[in-house]
């Protein structure tokens, strides 16, 4: 006779159940978020929605020729930090009305990072809903804010499934895709040092820049574009000395008082993380493989000045793929409990508000359970045997 638990997860891994059961879970989320009241500052009032508005309106600037990264105070809060070809692609979304083109930002953001980990290639399909229930909470605060990094993260982690299967130019195409909507997607370029054909790699790779970087040339004219990318760099630099972010430059400066240069940083974290590079030999075990995509997942919001509660579901993707493609350890198994309990779990209403206010953001509480995992999947990456591995099936997904 089958445990209940059996017949539950039996149920959930069917593909139309489980994504029906997120569908709703991001719509309610939507609801939420959209009906939240609206914050005031002074004359400008501002929607729990903000960031959703901010892309939605990058296009209207784009197609308008104004400064994309100006202030637009009588619009929305905060500046618009991302490419001008990141908001051309808002065109279908910011025709709609609000709702409608939030729900539909939402259900993109959410169900391609879902996707992303439900095709991974784990052991088996019962370890993907583990994997998949393991970032649901962190996705929720994600799609709360409206934020795009359920998306950064789904494009990462796809580009690593069609290396696997050998699709060079859909693979690039979405490595560069991440570039253009944050530029710590370049990080992800370090997966494809493991993989042949890498003169191929490389061309489609220039392909794409060129035309994602002349796409809203079509638009705008090339002289208004340029205009457009030295803004965006200018902006991109003043966020550069602005904070620590919850990240290792945070970490630091809030529990040590060290002020480190964020280069200094950047570059050990940068020497640290491609220190497993060296070991050629391994390039071919799938282990290796999956645990350096965790490694780029994690690094990028880690060594991420400017990294916000929001952008840790990229990180969280990447400590639910470092622990779920290994054999049970103890050790991992304390750190994942450890990254449940004070990432993904801290920002949460477990918490009374004067903890999470005084201690945990004040702190940099969240980012310290994913240091010591980076930590770990570094480690983890010099213990693995070279040679390859059968990959583990997944023909039923």
């Amino acid at each position: 006779m089958k445990k209940s638990g059996d017949y539950i997860t039996g149920v959930l891994l069917q593909p139309k159940i489980l994504f029906s059961l997120l569908t709703l879970i991001i719509l309610g989320v939507t609801l939420q978020s959209y009906f939240m009241p609206a914050s005031h500052y002074g004359p400008y009032i501002f929607t729990h929605y903000n960031n959703f508005i901010i892309f939605k309106q990058s296009f209207w600037h784009l197609i308008q020729n104004k400064d994309l990264y100006g202030i637009y105070r009588e619009e929305y809060w905060d500046l618009y930090k991302y490419s001008p070809t990141f908001a051309l692609f808002m065109a279908p979304i910011a025709v709609l009305p609000n709702f409608v083109g939030f729900l539909i930002w939402n259900l993109l953001n959410g169900l391609l990072l879902f996707y992303s980990i439900y095709k991974f290639p784990f052991k088996t399909n019962k370890t993907n809903l583990y994997a998949l229930l393991f970032i649901l909470i962190e996705a929720i605060t994600s799609l709360q804010n409206s934020q795009s990094n359920c998306l950064i993260a789904a494009l990462i982690i796809l580009a690593y499934i069609f290396m696997e299967k050998k699709n060079i130019p859909v693979a690039t195409f979405f490595v560069m895709l991440s570039v253009f909507i944050k530029p710590f997607g370049l990080v992800a370029f370090a997966l494809f040092i493991l993989y042949p054909d890498k003169l191929k790699t490389i061309l489609y790779s220039i392909l794409w820049f060129i035309v994602l970087f002349a796409l809203p040339a079509l638009i705008i004219g090339p002289g208004h574009l340029i205009t457009q990318y030295k803004s965006w760099m200018a902006v991109l630099a003043a966020d550069h000395e602005a904070a620590y972010g919850i990240s290792v430059m945070g970490w630091l400066y809030t529990w040590f008082g060290l002020t480190i240069s964020k280069n200094i940083i950047l570059a050990i974290g940068g020497l640290l993380f491609c220190a497993p590079l060296l070991m050629f030999s391994s390039y071919k075990n799938e282990t290796f493989k999956r645990l350096l995509l965790a490694s780029v997942l994690v690094w990028v919001v880690i060594f991420n000045h400017m990294a916000e509660s929001p952008t840790f579901i990229i990180c969280v993707a990447g400590v639910s793929i470092w622990y779920f493609c290994q054999e049970y350890k103890k050790e991992n198994l304390a750190l994942l409990l450890f990254a449940l309990l004070f990432t993904v779990l801290s920002p949460t209403d477990l918490f009374p508000l004067f903890i999470r206010e005084k201690y945990f953001q004040a702190y940099a509480v969240k980012a310290v359970p994913c240091i010591l995992i980076w930590l770990k999947i570094q480690y983890d990456l010099f213990k693995i045997s070279p040679g390859n591995q059968t990959p583990n099936p997944t023909s039923d997904k």
